[in-house]
């Protein structure tokens, strides 16, 4: 499970390791039955407090996406619905570009020139 943290986001690393652990799954990268790495082996290799990662797992059981089973470790839940699957995306799409124009607000973009450049690289995108 590879997890890429942006350590000068404002989003919680905790919220960020949520945010893309339920990607993954949405997305089909993690599978049902698939086992997640323990806290203790996620806090060591993104370099983080235990605490965080393990605040990060206690939502992800909560919103039962993941069952962790003492003693056994933690496994990604069954796939929910397609309904529920197209809101995680569509959840993590807003996320990612809730983010972006936060950032492009600190630099001083308006919206208009925020819209004209995503429309550019929109299109552009679109033609390759």
């Amino acid at each position: 499970m590879q997890l890429r943290l942006d350590f000068h986001q404002r989003e919680p690393i905790y919220l960020q390791i949520v945010e893309q652990v339920k990607s993954m799954v949405a997305s089909g990268v993690l599978k049902p039955g698939d086992q997640l790495p323990t806290v203790r082996e996620v806090a060591a290799d993104l370099r983080i407090n235990f605490n965080t990662t393990a605040r990060a797992y206690r939502l992800l059981h909560e919103e039962g996406v993941i069952s962790t089973q003492q003693g056994r470790g933690t496994y990604v839940l069954e796939v929910p619905p397609a309904a529920e699957s197209k809101r995680l995306k569509r959840d993590r799409l807003q996320a990612m570009v809730e983010g972006l124009l936060e950032e492009a607000k600190r630099f001083g973009f308006t919206p208009e020139e925020v819209n004209k450049v995503w429309q550019d690289v929109f299109h552009r995108g679109t033609r390759d």
